[in-house]
Order: C-alpha cells, then structure tokens, then sequence
C-alpha cells in the first residue's frame, strides 16, 4: 500500500528542525549532508541537509532538507501537517512541544464534532494541526471511512 510522507524544505535549518521534531517524537533520525554525498555542489553548502528522515516510535515519517544555493527557497507555503488520533496525552504533549517558540493560530480547545483541535505554527514556519478524538468517536470514524469506501467499491461495479 502507497504511503503519503511529508517533506519538509527549509532554507539552512533543516538539521536544527528535525532534531528538534526528533525531540517531540522521538524515533530514529538519519542525516545526509551534501559534502556526505557524491552529489555536486557548491563548497558553501556541504554542511548543508541533502536528506533527513525520521521515522517516530509510532510509524509516522517526516522528510526534509536544506536548500541549496541556485534554487530558489519559497519558505514554508500553504500546506500543514495534521496529526490526529485518539491517543490524548501523547497529542497534547506534542502540542505542547511543537507550540513552543511558535506561533498558537487556533488554541487546541472543544470543535462543533467534538475531541479536541488546534492549530499552530512551529518556530520553524511549518504550520501543524492536531485533532484529538474520544476513541469512542475514533472507532465511528474509521467504521465511516470503511463503509465510505465501500460504497465506492459498489459504485465501481
């Protein structure tokens, strides 16, 4: 089955960033630097993040590298990364952590569709969105999620 990862692109921050995430997740972090590969590029930039990746205790997978010079950096843009479960104390002290130094947007407080939801932005410009659901409500998610796609599987035939 495909999996979706985000990748994460900052300008030169992208060590200080995952081992940062690294420190809110926990997991395993890999490091590629440019002056590490056989890739060329410019001397200013081999200390610089070729690639990282960080794969969390909990299966998650998070990606990144720095940007080197020639190529153009847009900052962090329109997306976010949205994490959600029903696993209420682990959300929330990863809320906690990725809030600090950053920016709240949305405090994470009761939606209209209950659990918990909040939005922020971390002190490295990557928007986050957590949404913490009673499992009660975790479990008829999923059960809609299958029968949603069960219906499509019926409308394909």
């Amino acid at each position: 089955m495909p999996v979706l990862n985000p990748y994460l692109h900052f300008h030169d921050t992208a060590r200080e960033a995952m081992e940062f995430y690294q420190s809110v997740f926990g997991g395993e972090l890999e490091i590629e630097t440019f002056g590490e590969s056989e890739i060329d590029h410019h001397p200013d930039d081999a200390d610089l993040v070729l690639h990282a990746v960080l794969e969390t205790p909990d299966g998650m997978v998070l990606m990144a590298s720095d940007t080197p010079q020639g190529v153009p950096y847009d900052g962090a843009g329109g997306h976010s990364i949205s994490i959600s479960g029903d696993e209420e104390e682990d959300l929330t002290e990863w809320w906690e952590a990725l809030s600090e130094g950053g920016t709240i947007v949305l405090p994470l407080s009761e939606p209209d569709w209950g659990g918990l939801f909040g939005m922020l932005t971390d002190r490295f410009g990557v928007k986050w969105m957590i949404s913490i659901l009673d499992e009660e409500d975790f479990e008829e998610d999923e059960e809609d999620d299958d029968e949603d796609f069960e219906d499509l599987e019926d409308e394909e035939q």
